[in-house]
């Protein structure tokens, strides 16, 4: 990917912040989402908001089912109403794709009913709502997942190996934290801690705390209200909640940056070498990654921002990037 950021937003932060708050996400209308309320294996449910842009489609007169599908996976407290959701939203508008943006549990504004939520290791259930896809739609499916969606993405490939071409033709993942322990310790320090890990505990904490009235007894609740980072959080709340045996150990076996050579469909694997959520360091080389996975490594983007163009700037930069090397994955 070729990509500079304006000179008016200089470092990783500010690209990261401003786009998410000013940046332009949308250069037409804004789609019109449908919601389904998909009833899950364990009589949970999620919400998955599906637009389909047949105004602008290649063929208008093929039927939904025969044009691209192009399934979004959010990243930590996201939604389809994020930017990047929106953004990508607009691509597939542009090109007359179907566009799909599942909600993790608890995500989509409703808080799930079963003793769990969800975790940057949730391959199990990117794969049954990649399976619902597939049994529902006939033409081509691609998928992208952003930060903790990127890294759930991945793993679901990993897991799947030659298997998941059945499913979908090609994925990308967006600022994904594929060493979460870099990732989690880098969010606990410094302005990171302070701004971020503050803005995420601050929505994390109260859905967690809805969840133990749900369930009594679920976690200890004075370690929760304590917890002041994410490493506390996740080692009190996430970890035990899906079946990890503490923070250090979710860490560990939820991390796809060790297992990226295991995939057999074409992936895209986008992290800005200025994300303040993700150390350089953490990085996957190019000799590691296998011959399905390619990398790209911009200096510039910060996380999940990429912001481009002149005053205000927008965001469509990336999401056109990403969105054409998927389509080109299907020629």
């Amino acid at each position: 990917m070729e990509y500079s950021a304006p000179w008016w937003l200089p470092g990783g932060d500010i690209q990261t912040i401003w786009a998410s708050l000013y940046g332009q996400r949308r250069r037409g209308p804004a789609l019109v989402f449908k919601r389904e309320r998909w009833i899950t294996p364990d009589m949970d449910f999620i919400d998955v908001d599906m637009a389909d842009a047949a105004a602008d489609a290649v063929d208008p007169a093929a039927s939904p089912d025969q044009r691209t599908l192009l399934v979004l996976f959010h990243g930590l407290e996201g939604s389809s109403s994020s930017h990047y959701a929106e953004a990508f939203g607009d691509f597939a508008r542009q090109h007359g794709m179907v566009y799909a943006v599942p909600h993790f549990r608890g995500c989509s504004g409703e808080l799930n009913l079963a003793p769990r939520a969800y975790h940057s290791g949730d391959f199990e259930e990117v794969g049954w709502i990649l399976r619902r896809m597939r049994a529902r739609h006939a033409g081509p499916i691609v998928a992208v997942g952003v930060s903790l969606g990127g890294n759930a993405l991945l793993r679901w490939a990993q897991e799947m190996e030659g298997e998941a071409s059945a499913y979908v033709s090609a994925v990308a993942a967006v600022c994904a934290p594929l060493d979460l322990m870099a990732g989690g310790l880098a969010l606990g320090q410094g302005f990171n801690r302070l701004v971020y890990t503050g803005m995420f505990l601050r929505s994390m904490k109260p859905k967690a705390l809805r969840k133990l009235a749900q369930h009594p007894g679920l976690f200890d609740r004075d370690l929760l209200l304590s917890a002041r980072d994410l490493y506390s959080f996740d080692n009190v709340f996430t970890a035990p909640l899906h079946g990890y045996r503490d923070v250090e150990d979710y860490w560990r076996r939820a991390s796809a940056g060790p297992h990226l050579a295991r995939i057999r469909i074409p992936a895209l694997v986008l992290n800005a070498r200025n994300d303040p959520f993700v150390p350089v360091a953490s990085l996957p080389r190019a000799d590691a990654v296998g011959d399905y996975v390619r990398l790209w490594q911009p200096e510039e983007g910060g996380h999940v921002g990429f912001p481009h163009g002149a005053w205000p700037g927008h965001v469509r930069a990336m999401p056109d990037a990403v969105g054409n090397w998927l389509l080109q994955a299907l020629r």
